[in-house]
């Protein structure tokens, strides 16, 4: 037989109900809340949000009503509705919370089960400050006029505005605690903006009756609302953005707007007239006139599209909308503006980087998946089709998407999803600043469980039988947050496919001309052809056109962001194409997003790569990131080159042998300047790399034609033979757009004419030339020999001996510096060995290098910068032989070797950087001054190889501010799109270069 449970252990206790406070049974106590007569009261204070708070708040309140204690107490237990709302607010917000406390007889407001409309508000405020219309020449339906002005009346207003907040608050809340409707989200947000434009309106009139004293108002002031506010979208703590224009715009008018933003501020939330023009350092106060005149000329795109929100709210309404109506034809026009694109582009970034990193995940704002996400690109939107479209000029978020997808902009299920998204962000953003009412967006940290156990009681999140609230509330946040990042790529690119697409039939399509706008805001400078691409990319009803079609929307957006997306989709079309017969590429973009992003980052921003990658397309599988890191740093360079040489062995035929050498070649160079592009590498390592593959190339192609050339004649080589490296070869500095500068040297087998020696190391020095400077689609590899004795003049090939005669009679100054950079790279290695210590005499002369010889160097060196910079090129900018570029730094080196080298055995060195070290660890020049030169060095280095990067060919002129500069500044590393950044820092570090090159060199 089973007990019927006793009274008093239907009574839920404290554990039960959720109470975690030592003094949560005594203060049930003390409310007399401890029977079965409040089993319903005490379940529904188990559902505030934080019932501890909720339960110490009614203490207090009981204790501060006194005897007024029981109507609240017969009330919370008899109105389901009251004991919802006043439950759920005391446990959402301690600020409300402090409030009733401190004016307990507000509990009253919370009566209400409705919420007055915008001129019951006006009513109810201006009643506070016993305001009266205003009157006089000025007068008009929304101007009044204090009677109460002195200090009181912030107070009373402070209060009577933090009472209807409330009332909203509770009635929002309180189906988080009673079966209560919920208030839709842009009900909240209207109902905000009405109570903020009855509380700028009471506060006008305290200004009125402060600033207009001695009679009627003689100005007209409208109050235009801006932001959220303007849009009617305001948040319960926010500040309002607003603009004022005045006619006149005299010192009553500026007065008077000081006077309203003061008392508004005091008594209601922030009011902020940043956004007027010019800022913060512009006029408080124009006239219509005036601000016409800023945005013909002055404003910037944000400026406009801040504009789109423009709502007279208060004073002079119809001065407001003689605003309005003047100013959104330049609004809709903004896409027309030719710096549109990079205005907006540049201002997307700004947003994002006003987030700290560690903030991002959590920032419902401004981070990745965040509300600035979808407003951005709504208004985007609606800047680009609403020029024509008259159906997309609302303000409120929503309504605006509710219109693009009418349109046929976005789809409707793409435009419910993102209103969704939207609101439940919005949802989590007015719960947090409903808790203390301060103005925030930031969710908890992930490791704070009671504030996202709060957060999810507030926002209505319930367990779901598999997770907690918090788990149910982690999971939403990710999968919106994850669902706004993939429309927001959606939004601009879906329709766009659609367009051109063989999709489902119910899809949407823009027109050709919509499609055309679309693209054109995107970045797009020749639309037209970017839609034919697209076109050719998804056309067909083949599996690879469909994949193509749900790949394209996030590919675009990762194109939209880089420095040339029109080359960056056309690049993409011809890789596409290129490899149709391979599988694994759509599946390895589909699947691995790393990839994907990559690759687009690469193809928009460099013409260089295309056609390396659609000749070596497996590289574009190293885009993927291993174990370990990034696979394009997986490959060890002395691996690369054992590649290389074993390739090219494998085949007799020196043609087939040096073949296969500049095969592995282009699959190295498009390794390496994918890795550089994408900020993998550092220019030394870039360096380093490049030239490792050059000397490999080298040595497989000598080795080919002296293995082809033995077995033709059935005879032994007649002469050993060595390649050295010259210039930035031999320093192993080589950059993408350099030559290999060598000197050939043989020495006759024991035994063998010299003559016939001569004679075969010419024909195999010109065979290994003529290989690899055969035409091909492959960035070239020309091999210079100008650098040797007597120029292009003398003897390609020499013996041994011949250089040891001439440069111990004949070597000229600019030899002796050209041979510092002298170093053994293919061929036969001792013979290089024993040709280096021929040179070495030379290069480092015992007392070091001559009076005489250093006037010839500096002489030689005026000319080379008087007669040797290119007609027109600019020799502040010009990387190889400007003012602090890489000719000056290497001079400098150079002629501290010559001087130096003979007593400082590691200056017998052939690079630049490590040069420098030395000169910096034995103290000939300051470690400030080497600094500097390195600096100088690797700057130049740096921008000459973004250069080719981004034009695909050699170059040395950095190019004037445009589109170019900043692709190459992007590709250089510089953090943002500005090139004229990048380049002032150029000039700037080339500048100090240059200094410490005209102390240093001298002349």
């Amino acid at each position: 037989m089973v007990r019927p449970p006793s009274a008093r252990s239907a009574v839920p206790g404290v554990g039960r109900l959720g109470l975690l406070e030592p003094t949560a049974a005594d203060s049930l106590r003390e409310l007399a809340w401890d029977n079965v007569e409040s089993i319903p009261v005490l379940w529904a204070l188990s559902r505030a949000p934080d019932a501890d708070l909720a339960l110490n708040t009614m203490v207090k309140l009981r204790e501060q009503l006194g005897t007024e204690w029981t109507a609240l107490d017969s009330a919370v237990r008899t109105d389901t509705s009251l004991r919802g709302r006043l439950f759920a607010l005391l446990g959402a917000s301690s600020a409300f919370a402090d409030h009733l406390v401190a004016d307990p007889s507000s509990w009253l407001v919370l009566q209400r089960r409705d919420l007055p409309d915008r001129d019951e508000l006006i009513a109810d405020l201006l009643e506070v400050v016993k305001a009266v219309p205003e009157e006089g020449p000025r007068a008009g339906p929304m101007l009044f006029r204090a009677q109460i002005a002195g200090p009181e009346a912030v107070a009373l207003l402070r209060r009577s505005y933090r009472d209807q907040l409330m009332l909203l608050a509770a009635l929002d809340l309180a189906a988080t605690v009673e079966n209560e409707p919920v208030l839709p989200y842009q009900l909240v947000g209207r109902h905000l903006t009405d109570l903020a434009d009855a509380a700028l309106t009471a506060a006008l009139s305290v200004a009125v009756a402060r600033v207009c004293k001695d009679g009627p108002c003689e100005v007209r002031l409208a109050v235009v609302a801006m932001g959220k506010c303007g849009a009617r979208e305001l948040n319960y703590v926010s500040d309002v953005d607003v603009v004022f224009v005045a006619e006149p715009a005299d010192p009553v008018a500026t007065r008077l707007a000081a006077e309203m933003m003061s008392v508004g501020s005091q008594a209601f939330f922030d009011v902020d007239a940043a956004l007027r023009p010019e800022g913060k350092a512009g006029a408080l106060v124009r006239t219509l006139e005036s601000h016409l005149a800023y945005y013909r000329r002055w404003a910037r795109t944000w400026e406009f599209q801040a504009l789109l929100k423009n709502r007279p709210m208060t004073g002079d309404l119809e001065l407001g909308q003689q605003y309005r109506d003047a100013l959104m034809p330049m609004v809709w026009a903004a896409s027309e503006r030719p710096d549109f694109v990079p205005d907006v582009q540049a201002m997307r970034r700004r947003v994002e980087d006003l987030v700290p990193e560690d903030l991002r995940e959590r920032e419902l704002k401004l981070g990745h998946g965040s509300l600035r996400d979808v407003e951005f690109a709504v208004q985007l939107l609606q800047l680009v089709h609403g020029r024509v479209d008259e159906t997309l000029h609302v303000q409120g978020t929503v309504e605006a998407l509710t219109a693009l997808a009418a349109g046929g902009y976005v789809g409707r299920d793409d435009a419910a999803n993102l209103t969704a998204s939207y609101e439940f962000l919005r949802l989590l953003e007015h719960r947090l600043q409903l808790q203390r009412l301060k103005r925030t967006h930031t969710l908890p940290p992930a490791d704070d469980d009671e504030g996202m156990r709060w957060l999810a009681r507030a926002a209505h999140v319930r367990p779901d039988g598999r997770q907690d609230a918090v788990g149910v509330l982690a999971a939403e946040i990710r999968r919106n947050a994850v669902r706004v990042r993939r429309l927001h790529a959606k939004l601009f690119y879906r329709p766009l496919l659609e367009s051109v697409a063989k999709l489902d039939s119910d899809a949407l399509r823009l027109s050709p001309d919509a499609a055309i706008r679309q693209l054109a805001a995107l970045g797009y400078t020749s639309p037209e052809h970017a839609l034919g691409h697209l076109k050719a990319l998804t056309g067909g009803v083949s599996r690879k056109g469909r994949i193509q079609a749900l790949l394209l929307p996030t590919l675009l957006e990762w194109l939209g962001d880089t420095p040339n997306p029109d080359a960056g989709l056309l690049a993409y079309r011809r890789v596409s194409e290129g490899l149709d017969d391979q599988i694994w590429f759509l599946r390895e973009l589909r699947d691995e997003g790393a990839i994907a992003q990559r690759l687009m980052i690469v193809l928009g921003s460099s013409e260089y790569l295309p056609d390396l990658l659609i000749n070596a397309p497996d590289t574009i599988r190293m885009y993927a990131d291993g174990p370990s890191g990034p696979l394009l740093l997986s490959p060890k360079q002395e691996d690369v080159s054992r590649g290389i040489l074993t390739a090219a062995a494998r085949y007799e035929d020196p043609w087939r042998a040096v073949a296969a050498a500049r095969s592995l070649r282009r699959h190295e160079l498009a390794r390496v300047a994918s890795a550089d592009l994408l900020g993998m590498l550092d220019v030394p390592q870039v360096c380093r790399a490049l030239s490792s593959v050059w000397v490999a190339v080298l040595e497989a192609s000598l080795t080919a034609v002296i293995r082809a050339d033995e077995a033709e004649t059935g005879e032994p080589a007649p002469a050993d033979f060595a390649v050295i490296g010259m210039g930035r070869l031999g320093g192993l500095e080589l950059g993408y757009g350099s030559d290999a500068d060598v000197l050939f040297v043989c020495d006759p087998r024991p035994g063998v004419d010299e003559t016939k020696a001569v004679k075969w190391s010419n024909s195999v020095a010109d065979r290994v030339q003529k290989l690899l400077g055969a035409p091909s689609t492959d960035p070239p590899l020309h091999v210079d020999a100008g650098l040797r004795p007597e120029g292009r003049n003398g003897a390609l090939v020499r013996t041994l001996a011949a250089y040891t005669a001439y440069y111990q009679q004949w070597a000229q100054p600019w030899e002796m510096q050209a041979l510092l950079r002298a170093h053994q790279v293919a061929g036969d290695q001792e013979l290089g060995v024993r040709f280096l210590h021929v040179i070495d005499k030379v290069r480092y002369p015992v007392g070091g290098v001559s009076v005489e010889a250093v006037r010839e160097i500096r002489r030689i060196k005026a000319r080379v910068d008087a007669e040797r910079l290119p007609r027109g090129a600019d020799p502040t900018t010009h990387t190889k032989l400007g003012r602090g570029g890489l000719a000056d730094i290497e001079w400098t080196v150079q002629l501290m070797q010559l001087r130096h080298a003979h007593e400082i055995p590691a200056l017998h060195n052939t690079s630049t950087l490590e040069s420098l070290d030395v000169i910096e660890q034995t103290k000939l020049l300051d470690a400030s001054d080497v600094a500097l030169l390195r600096d100088a060095w690797l700057t130049a280095t740096k921008a000459r190889n973004a250069l080719v990067l981004v034009r695909g060919k050699p170059a040395d002129q950095l190019p004037a501010p445009g589109r170019l500069l900043s692709a190459v500044a992007r590709v250089a590393g510089w953090p943002n799109d500005d090139g004229s950044e990048f380049l002032d820092n150029y000039m700037r570090v080339t500048r100090r270069g240059k200094r410490v090159v005209e102390r240093v060199f001298g002349g």
